[in-house]
C-alpha cells in the first residue's frame, strides 16, 4: 500500500507568560451569539458572491437565515437581500448574471448592481431532466411500473385479526436506517427506473433508451450531445448486497456499453469540455473487501479514460490521498478536486496528460463549500481556522490574489477573546514509531507558571475522517473554562495516507487508542498538564474509542464524556444500520469465528471490569447508526462497580443529536460533568459514587 510519511518539524515547546486579555471569556449563552455564513455562490462572470449568514435563535429553538451578496473586488460592503422587507432563502445565480433567490414561495431574479429595483418574478420552469448541450433533447429518469405482491388467503377469521393487529411485521433487509422511520419500506416495493429522451420543447412523447432495471442515476450527457454517461447500482436487486456503482454507456439511439464491472464502485462520473475524456473516482467495493478477505479498505483514486474506447489511467496512483469530485477545467487542461491533507483540506488538480498532482491553495486552514466561475478564472469559498468562526473568501484559481469578502462576527470577536493564545499544530511519534498528528487549544488567560491545568480529550468520529482546522463552540468553550483540549488524529484518521487510514483493521481502538495515549504523554511532558486530570470525549466513533479508553486504561483517565458510542460489537452488529463497518474491519460477522474473536476483544463493555472514570453517557432515543444499547450496557457495568455515571438520553435524536435547546443543554451537563470531575482536587461527590 502507498502511504504518505508526516514529516517531524521542530515544534515550538517554550512557555510563554499570559499575555494581557483583549476580550472577556466566551461563554455558554454565546452559542446564540456567534453568526454562521454557508454557501458561498460565484456568479457567471466571477464578479459577484451570494452567502448566507445564519444565526441561532434562543426563542424558538429555530436558525435565521439571511442572504447577502458582496462584490469579488470587495469595492463595497456586503449588501443584505431582502424582498418586500423579508429575508430571501437560496441565493444563486442564473446563467445571465442576475440574482436568482427564492422569497414567497416562488424565485425571483435581480440585477445585483441594482437591488433597489423590483426584483422580477422567474416563472420559467426548472427542466425535469438534463438538457442535451444543443438543447434539443431532455434526458430524465421514469419510474418503472413495480409488480403487485400477491394477496394471501385469509379467512374472514383471520383478516378480523389481521386488522387488529397493532405493531411491526417484516420480512426484508435493511429494515432500519438512522433518521428515517422504522422499519423501512420493502426494497422489493420500491419502483425502478430507467432513462428517457423527449424533445425539450415538449412536442413529442418520451422514447425510452434503457431497460437495465436498476436506477440509473448521474446522467451526463457527451459535450457532442451523441451519447449520455450514467452509474448504476445492481445491489437494488439484492437486499443483502451492499452498495456499488458502475459506469454505463448510452447512444441517443439506445445502444448501450457498460464500462465497469469489476468489484469496484464508481463515482463522480464526467466527460472532459472537449469530449476526448471519461473521468471519474475508483474505491473498493465494499463486497469486494469482504469476499476478498482483504486486510485494507484500499485507495480512492481519480481516473481518465478516453471516451470512445481504451484503457483507464490511474492519475493519483503515486499520490498517497483521497481523490475528491473531479471538476474539469474549461479547456480540459486540468481536473480540480478538493480533499483533506491532515488537518487541512485543499484544492488540488492534476493534468489528464500526467505531471502529478498539485496542491492550488495552502496553509494551516480547510476550504470548505468551493465554488467556482464559468471561466475557471476565479473561486469562493469558506475558510476554517479554530481561532473564528469561518467567513467568504475569494481568489483566483491558481490560489493568487486571495481576499476576504466578509467579517460576519467582528462585533463578537471584538468582545470575546475566543482564544487567548493559538492553538497549536503538535507532531509526535507513537509508542511503535509511528507519525501522529494532533492540535492543541489552550485554556483561557493561560500562564505556565499558574500551576497544573487538566487536559480534555476530544476524539474524532468516523473512524475515517480527522479533525483540524476550524471554528468548534463547545471546544472552545471547554479552553475558556480552563482546559487544555487536545484533538488527536490517531490511526484511521483520513489526511495521511492509505497504510495510516486503515491502521485500526480488525482492532478499532488497538493502535488508535496507542495513538491518543501517546499524545497524552507527550503533552504532558511539554506542557503544564495534571495527568492525574486528564478527561476523554466524543461523539460516534469518538465516543466508541472514549469507550475503549476507560476501560483498557482504567487509570488513565479521570473522567468521560462519550456520546454516541458502542460498547458490545456482536449486538451492534444485528442493530446498527451499518453492519457492513464490522463485516469488513472485524473480518466478518459474529458468528465467524475469527470475526467474533475480533468484536469480543474489542468490546468495550464485554472488557470493562475494572473501569474508574467517572463517565456521563450522552445518546439519541432513535439513534440506528449506533443504537443507544451500547451506552445503556456499558452504564449498566459502571453502575454495578459503583463508579460515578450518568445517562442522558435525547427524546427523538437519531445518530446526530440535532437542535440549539438540546446542544445547549448537552454542554451545560458536559461542562458540569469536567467542573465536577476534573477539579483541581479530584474529589468525587459521595451522593454520585452510588
Amino acid at each position: 500500500m502507498r502511504r504518505i510519511i508526516l514529516s517531524l518539524g521542530v515544534v515550538l515547546l517554550a512557555s510563554a507568560p499570559a499575555s494581557a486579555q483583549a476580550g472577556r471569556q466566551l461563554t455558554l449563552e454565546d452559542y446564540y451569539s456567534v453568526k454562521s455564513v454557508g454557501a458561498p455562490r460565484i456568479s457567471p462572470a466571477g464578479d459577484w458572491i451570494a452567502y448566507t449568514v445564519s444565526l441561532r435563535i434562543e426563542e424558538t429553538n429555530a436558525t435565521a437565515t439571511e442572504s447577502w451578496i458582496v462584490q469579488a473586488d470587495r469595492a463595497a460592503e456586503p449588501v443584505r437581500v431582502q424582498h418586500n422587507g423579508q429575508d430571501v432563502s437560496d441565493p444563486r445565480w442564473a446563467d445571465d448574471g442576475r440574482l436568482r433567490f427564492r422569497s414567497e414561495d416562488a424565485d425571483w431574479l435581480i440585477d445585483p448592481s441594482r437591488l433597489s429595483e423590483p426584483a422580477v418574478r422567474d416563472d420559467g420552469v426548472e427542466p425535469a431532466g438534463s438538457t442535451s448541450p444543443d438543447g434539443r433533447w431532455l434526458a430524465l429518469t421514469k419510474d418503472m411500473p413495480v409488480p403487485a405482491r400477491p394477496q394471501l388467503d385469509m379467512t374472514a377469521f383471520e383478516k378480523r385479526h389481521e386488522e387488529r393487529f397493532k405493531g411491526e411485521a417484516f420480512d426484508w433487509y435493511p429494515f432500519r436506517r438512522d433518521r428515517q422511520s422504522f422499519p423501512l419500506p420493502d426494497p422489493g416495493e420500491q419502483a425502478l427506473t430507467e432513462i428517457f429522451l423527449a424533445p425539450a420543447d415538449g412536442s413529442g412523447d418520451a422514447r425510452q433508451l434503457t431497460q437495465l432495471g436498476l436506477r440509473p442515476s448521474g446522467v451526463r450527457w457527451r459535450p457532442d450531445g451523441s451519447a449520455l454517461l450514467f452509474s448504476a447500482d445492481e445491489s437494488v436487486l439484492d437486499e443483502l448486497a451492499y452498495s456499488r456503482s458502475d459506469l454505463f454507456l448510452v447512444t441517443v439511439e439506445g445502444q448501450l456499453t457498460r464500462l465497469t464491472d469489476d468489484g469496484y464502485t464508481y463515482s463522480g462520473a464526467g466527460f472532459s469540455p472537449d469530449g476526448r475524456w471519461i473521468s471519474y473516482t475508483r474505491a473498493f467495493g465494499t463486497n469486494m473487501i469482504i469476499d476478498r478477505k482483504l486486510k485494507h479498505g484500499g485507495p480512492r483514486d481519480l481516473f481518465i479514460r478516453p471516451a470512445d474506447g481504451g484503457e483507464p489511467v490511474n492519475l493519483t496512483e503515486e499520490w498517497d490521498l483521497d481523490a475528491g469530485t473531479p471538476m474539469w477545467s474549461p479547456d480540459s487542461r486540468y481536473i480540480y478536486f478538493v480533499t483533506g491533507i491532515g488537518g487541512a483540506r485543499h484544492l488540488f488538480r492534476v493534468a489528464p496528460n500526467g505531471g502529478g498532482v498539485e496542491q492550488v491553495t495552502t496553509g494551516e486552514r480547510r476550504i470548505q463549500g468551493l465554488d467556482i466561475d464559468r471561466s475557471f478564472r476565479r473561486m469562493t469559498y469558506t475558510v476554517g481556522e479554530f481561532e473564528r468562526p469561518p467567513d467568504v473568501y475569494v481568489a483566483d484559481i491558481d490560489g493568487q490574489n486571495e481576499r476576504r469578502l466578509t467579517d460576519v462576527n467582528r462585533d463578537f470577536l471584538a468582545e470575546v477573546e475566543v482564544a487567548s493564545r493559538p492553538s497549536e499544530r503538535i507532531l509526535y511519534t507513537s509508542y511503535d514509531g509511528t507519525p501522529v498528528e494532533g492540535f492543541l487549544l489552550y485554556p483561557y488567560g493561560y500562564d505556565a507558571e499558574a500551576g497544573s491545568y487538566p487536559l480534555i480529550v476530544v476524539n474524532h468520529g468516523g473512524p475515517h475522517s480527522a479533525s483540524g482546522y476550524g471554528f468548534n463552540f463547545k471546544n472552545m468553550l471547554f479552553a475558556a473554562n480552563g482546559y487544555f483540549v487536545f484533538l488527536p488524529n490517531f490511526r484511521s484518521s483520513t489526511g495521511y495516507g492509505d497504510d495510516f487510514k486503515w491502521g485500526t483493521w480488525g482492532a478499532w481502538g488497538t493502535n488508535d487508542g496507542e495513538d491518543v495515549l501517546a499524545g497524552v504523554d507527550h503533552l504532558i511532558e511539554r506542557y503544564p498538564i495534571d495527568r492525574d486530570r486528564v478527561g476523554s470525549t466524543g461523539h460516534s466513533y469518538g465516543g466508541i474509542l472514549t469507550n475503549w479508553l476507560i476501560t483498557r486504561y482504567p487509570d488513565r483517565f479521570r473522567a468521560a464524556v462519550p456520546g454516541a458510542g458502542a460498547s458490545n460489537w456482536t449486538s451492534n452488529y444485528a442493530l446498527s444500520d451499518v453492519s457492513r463497518t464490522k463485516e469488513m474491519e472485524f473480518l466478518g460477522p459474529p458468528w465467524d469465528p475469527e470475526a467474533r474473536e475480533v468484536m469480543i476483544r474489542q468490546s468495550a463493555y464485554l472488557n470493562s471490569g475494572g473501569v474508574q472514570a467517572a463517565t456521563l453517557f450522552v445518546h439519541g432515543e432513535d439513534d440506528y447508526r449506533v443504537p443507544l444499547e451500547g451506552s445503556i450496557q456499558l452504564y449498566t457495568s459502571l453502575k454495578k462497580q459503583r463508579v460515578p455515571t450518568k445517562l442522558i438520553i435525547y427524546e427523538g435524536m437519531a445518530h446526530g443529536i440535532r437542535g440549539h435547546w438540546n446542544n445547549v443543554h448537552r454542554m451545560i451537563n458536559e461542562l458540569r460533568w469536567w467542573e465536577t470531575y476534573l477539579k483541581p482536587t479530584g474529589t468525587v461527590p459521595v451522593s454520585d459514587a452510588n
